[in-house]
């Protein structure tokens, strides 16, 4: 027989590959060995695997295939996540290319379109998972949203409830206005531009004299939000403001003038206008001087 002048891994990989899932080589079943086990770190379906994979499961395989070697009851579970934001704008993005609103659907109708694409998506992740020649017990394929792992999650959520290790609570978080949820950090892409600054007058409850502070902000929309000025207690130029209560324009809510290190003398006027609902630190704020906070979105505002 004579040797191919060049290696065509056509040739080999994909026989070699059915003989051992032919011979369930990667199956794992308990028995008296030592067990070592990995759990794939799931792939997104929302689309298909990157280098990144490439070289993170390939790690996984050489781990894996050299505790076989060893003689360990070695067991590489495979699986996929759902993402659901992420999976949620690819299903929207392609309804849209037909012409359909996902307004217009259906809870169980957008489900429907939203398994079709896990299906199809989900299934090309496997698939070239095994093209890597990855040595995962197939059996054990996992989905993170599939029955079995939802009653899991539904299970251990409900513990740690009763345990007392879940409440409900108003926290900071990263609201897409579009898609009407909450993201983590991990999912923000944050842009630095050029800002304004816009300065604005707050009225002086029961002034004599009718003076106001001048506060100085980059974000005059959340206004309406506002429950407290801050000054810093070392600033000289408002100290004539401690103690004092101020009337929010446009809404005239009258708000307390509080005093904390944390305002920049420097910056601006050195009266910062308190916003717990819509910035990091003035969630800090109200925290720290137990201020009410008032969400300013509007579902409505966001759906019409």
């Amino acid at each position: 027989m004579e040797l191919a002048s060049k290696y065509n891994p056509a040739d080999v990989e994909g026989k070699w590959y059915q003989y051992w899932l032919d011979n369930h080589l990667f199956s794992s079943k308990p028995d008296s060995r030592e067990p070592y086990t990995i759990v794939i770190p799931p792939p997104n379906v929302t689309g298909v695997l990157h280098m990144g994979h490439m070289l993170n499961n390939t790690i996984q395989d050489i781990l894996v295939r050299r505790a076989r070697m060893e003689g360990k009851n070695a067991c590489w579970v495979p699986g996929t996540d759902h993402a659901s934001i992420a999976t949620e704008a690819k299903v929207v993005n392609k309804l849209a290319a037909q012409g359909i609103k996902k307004t217009d659907l259906t809870r169980d109708e957008f489900l429907k379109h939203a398994w079709e694409w896990t299906d199809e998506h989900g299934g090309i992740i496997l698939k070239q998972l095994r093209k890597l020649g990855a040595s995962c017990d197939w059996d054990r394929t996992a989905f993170t949203m599939d029955e079995k792992r939802s009653e899991s999650v539904i299970k251990v959520f409900v513990d740690l409830y009763n345990k007392g290790l879940i409440y409900r609570g108003v926290r900071m978080v990263n609201w897409d206005p579009k898609a009407l949820t909450a993201l983590s950090d991990e999912e923000v892409i944050y842009k630095e531009e050029h800002g304004k600054l816009y300065y604005l007058r707050y009225k002086v409850e029961g002034d004599a004299e009718g003076r106001y502070a001048v506060v100085a902000t980059t974000r005059p929309e959340t206004i309406m939000g506002d429950t407290a000025m801050c000054i810093n207690p070392n600033d000289p130029k408002n100290a004539w403001l401690k103690g004092k209560k101020v009337i929010v324009p446009l809404v005239n809510r009258v708000i307390p003038v509080i005093e904390d290190d944390y305002v920049d003398i420097e910056f601006g006027t050195g009266c910062l206008k308190v916003t717990p609902a819509h910035d990091v630190n003035d969630y800090m704020l109200g925290e720290k001087y137990n201020l009410p906070s008032i969400d300013i979105f509007q579902r409505q505002r966001y759906t019409e």
